[in-house]
């Protein structure tokens, strides 16, 4: 279980800029007030100047992380960028969780669906346990408890 001790090592996807789907991702996580989670992505830092030293300075980013966030936003502004995200993620054997689009019915693009471990909806308790079961094998046994007065 994270704790504040053992925190959630997390990368989200960006392109060194930072999105609404990025900032809200953070405001799911911690709106329970109770999961811990480090975020290893830095979209603040410089962007590197050419191709091969941004790829060099996102391996750096993901290879500390235990599981990498996908964010459809990101990958329509950047699908180049975004996808090499995923594959490295995919090849040092770290699960990959996509969000869904936020606010829109429309289908994830194929390449996400193809490479993420699983897809979340925009609920903090969906991703919260998506994090949990594909970082650290997790599974929640969380039940909902419906109350009512009977007649």
């Amino acid at each position: 279980m994270p704790t504040r001790v053992n925190p959630i090592r997390l990368f989200v996807t960006h392109s060194w800029r930072e999105n609404d789907d990025y900032t809200r991702v953070f405001e799911y996580l911690e709106a329970p007030g109770t999961f811990y989670y480090h975020t290893t992505s830095q979209p603040h830092a410089k962007r590197p100047i050419d191709r091969e030293s941004q790829r060099e300075d996102l391996r750096r980013q993901i290879a500390p992380c235990e599981v990498v966030i996908v964010l459809p936003a990101a990958y329509r502004a950047a699908p180049d960028l975004v996808l090499f995200q995923m594959m490295f993620a995919k090849s040092a054997d770290r699960p990959v969780v996509a969000m869904e689009n936020f606010g829109s019915t429309e289908p994830l693009a194929k390449a996400i669906k193809d490479l993420a471990d699983e897809v979340s909806a925009w609920n903090e308790r969906n991703l919260i346990d998506a994090l949990k079961r594909q970082a650290r094998h997790e599974e929640t046994t969380r039940w909902d408890t419906i109350e009512f007065k009977p007649d």
